[in-house]
Order: C-alpha cells, then structure tokens, then sequence
C-alpha cells in the first residue's frame, strides 16, 4: 500500500532556513507525529539541489525500527558515520530517536566538531534539550518543537472543506499523520484503522515510552492517571486533588508519585502543562496549573467526549494551536476589588514570544448575554496595550473597544472570512 506523503510546509521551511549554519538541529516532539517524515521530505529537497546520496546519511535508532542494533553503541555509532563521510563536501547527517543510543551526547558532541558535518538529530523526549547533551552544546543548537497536524494542515490536505464540518472530522480523526495517510489511501477500512492505530499508539507509544523513562514503574496505575487527566483537560489541576481524587476512586498514590508521573507524561510531550500566571503581581504561581492533550483523537480513545466537553475540547486545540505558532503559553490570573472583596478573573491563555504577547479568551458559543459579559470582564481589567481575543465557533467578527472576537475555525485555518 502506497501511502500519500503529507507536507509540511512550517517545518520544512525552518530545516531550509537553519541548513549549513552550523547549528544542530534537533526536531523533538511526540512520537509519531511526523519527525522522521519531516527528514524524508527534507532529505529529497537536498537531492534536488545537488546533494549525492553519498552525501547523506539517515539512521534509524528507534528501539523497535532501529537499522543497525550494533549502531546504540555511541562509538560504534560514531565509527559508523565518519567511515561514510565524503571528505572535502558537505555532509548531512540525520540521526532519528537518537535519545535511544546510551551516552549519544559523546558521538554528537564529536561529530558537531567537523566542520563538514550538518548535524540533524529527532527525539521523542525532553531529555535532548533537558540533559548532558544541553549543558555540552550549550549555544551550538536550535531545538524545533514539532506537533502532530494542525487545524490549517489537515484542511490543507483536502480541497475546500467546510471548516465547520472539517473541525469536527479533525477532532474525530486525531491529529497524527499516519491516521491522514490511511484515510487517503484505504477510506472503506478506515473507521477501524483509527481506533487499531489510536489503540497501538497508546499501548505501544504512551505506555511503553513513559515506563522506559524509569522515572514510573506501575502501568496498571499510569493508565489510570492517564484516564484521568484526559476527563480533566482545560480544568485547574493541583498534584493533591490528583491524588485525593484517585484516592477516592480505590487507588492510594501520594502527591510526590503524582508529581513523577506528570513530569514524565510532560517529558514524553504527551502532555503540555500551562503554568499560572499572576497578571497583577507579574510573576508565575505554583500552583493551579492546567494540563493539555498532545492529540485529542488520543483523548477521545481515553475518555468518550461529553457534551460539556466542547468548550474545553476547543481550549486545548487553541493551546497547542499557540505552541505551533512559538508563543509560551500561560494560564493568566487577575484580581481586582469589588465592594471591598477581593475577585479572581481568569484570562484562558497569555500568549508570549520574544517580540510581543497575547490575550485569549475561548468559549464555544457566544449565544447568551451573559456570556460575552463574563468573557469581556478579564480581558478589560488588563490595562496594556497587547492584542487582546475572544475566539468562539460564532460566524462574524466583532470588536468591544479594541477586544477582538473571532471565529475559531477561521483563527485555526489562518483565513479571514467566514467560510
């Protein structure tokens, strides 16, 4: 079965950018949504402008697809390479899941040295940007964070959809890539192929990549968490409730073994974390945080959405709507005084980057009064002249003294008009 190579245009153009500039450039996401593509597609480019094949080499170093077991051996791995590199050309080297090869700090610390190697490395936990590999490169490479489709790349991937009609299909299909191939290649199979390959995704890359960080140990009790934290998405979540709540349900585990697992579900970039942001006092709180699903064709594996999902389903598009497009995202908080008490308003996401920041508000329908009353409220005790939003599923644009509502789909699809 020949499946359709879908592109992608955002990372192609940053691999472009960052070629010969003697960076190494490490592609990390979670598994599965598009790495090692994105070095195929990148590596054809190459071809067309001149690059022989002796010029290239891509390893595979996943534990399961890997090409050479021998090559997780870093010397071996390093031995390897400089034997096929062409002396007095540029080479590329492309090394895929490369966080799979103990101590690969040692032979990517060694090859970034030569001066005719471009460095390429993919890695499917934090451990690539966090680790050893960091402290020794330290200014010498450029992290690409890399998602699985975006909104704009699946209706991209098909002629002139509604988007109304195409959001939902895109929250029904996931957003992982190969889901899309299939769908374009065997549409009368392809309602159970989602649900195989959600299902293999999660036993085989959620489970057994978050057990393989050492960090948790407990699978039965990992699935639960995970369980859990899929019902929750886009609510305050504190470690204690996590642990109150699970203690509730029969399952004892205390905060601290809470704490590990969240750090390694956020390490496998399965999930994202908004911290809490104090818009008054200008500083980040501890305490409070909201938690956001990499994919919510995942999620909808986890946890069969509600009704009341839809607003929190929307949140967390938006949120990693945000990280594709290079904000840090937070979860704002103002307080003001009202009749002498003290009243807490919530900002859904303060979008920030090294030029400028952002103020979003997201609800799903703006029918009611009342509704755009309360949307309205936080947004207006923030006295800065940043860019402020409300994005909802309504069709219209609509400006309240400078706070702009928008709709969604469009916001998503990058368009201006309602379709």
């Amino acid at each position: 079965m020949q499946l359709v190579m879908i592109p992608r245009p955002r990372y192609l153009e940053m691999l472009r950018l960052l070629k010969d500039n003697r960076l190494i450039k490490i592609v990390t996401g979670v598994r599965r949504c598009g790495k090692s593509t994105i070095f195929q597609l990148f590596i054809e480019e190459l071809k067309k402008q001149g690059v022989t094949e002796e010029q290239i080499q891509l390893i595979k170093l996943d534990e399961d697809e890997g090409d050479n077991p021998d090559l997780h051996n870093p010397h071996h791995l390093h031995q390897h390479i400089m034997q096929r590199i062409v002396p007095d050309k540029p080479n590329y080297v492309f090394l895929d899941e490369v966080q799979n090869v103990p101590e690969f700090e040692k032979a990517v610390r060694s090859l970034y040295e030569k001066s005719n190697i471009d460095l390429y490395l993919t890695g499917s936990n934090s451990r690539l940007q966090n680790g050893t590999l960091a402290t020794a490169l330290s200014g010498r490479s450029c992290e690409i964070k890399m998602y699985p489709l975006s909104f704009k790349e699946f209706i991209d991937f098909r002629p002139n959809p509604n988007l109304a009609a195409a959001y939902e299909e895109y929250l029904k299909m996931s957003s992982f890539p190969y889901i899309h191939q299939l769908a374009a290649s065997m549409p009368e199979q392809f309602s159970l192929q989602i649900k195989l390959y959600l299902e293999n995704i999660y036993n085989t890359v959620v489970i057994k990549d978050i057990l393989n960080t050492g960090k948790v140990s407990n699978a039965s009790r990992l699935r639960r968490l995970m369980a859990f934290m899929a019902s929750s998405i886009g609510s305050e979540i504190s470690v204690k409730k996590i642990s109150d709540m699970m203690k509730a349900e029969g399952l004892t585990i205390r905060p601290q073994v809470v704490d590990d697992y969240l750090d390694a579900f956020i390490n496998a970039y399965i999930w994202h974390k908004a911290s809490r942001y104090d818009l008054r006092g200008r500083k980040m709180l501890s305490t409070k945080g909201k938690y956001y699903i990499v994919d919510l064709g995942l999620r909808n594996y986890l946890c069969p959405p509600r009704e009341n999902d839809f607003g929190h389903i929307l949140e967390n598009v938006v949120y990693l709507e945000l990280l594709r497009r290079g904000f840090t995202v937070y979860v704002g908080q103002i307080d003001h005084r009202v009749d002498g008490k003290s009243i807490t308003k919530e900002v859904d996401f303060v979008a920030e980057n090294q030029e400028h920041r952002e103020y979003y508000q997201i609800t799903y329908t703006m029918h009611h009064p009342e509704t755009l009353a309360r949307e309205l409220a936080a947004l207006k005790l923030i006295k800065d002249n940043h860019p402020k939003y409300i994005l909802s599923t309504d069709a219209g644009s609509y400006n309240y003294d400078g706070i702009q509502q928008i709709n969604v789909w469009n916001w998503l699809a990058e368009r201006e008009q309602w379709p």
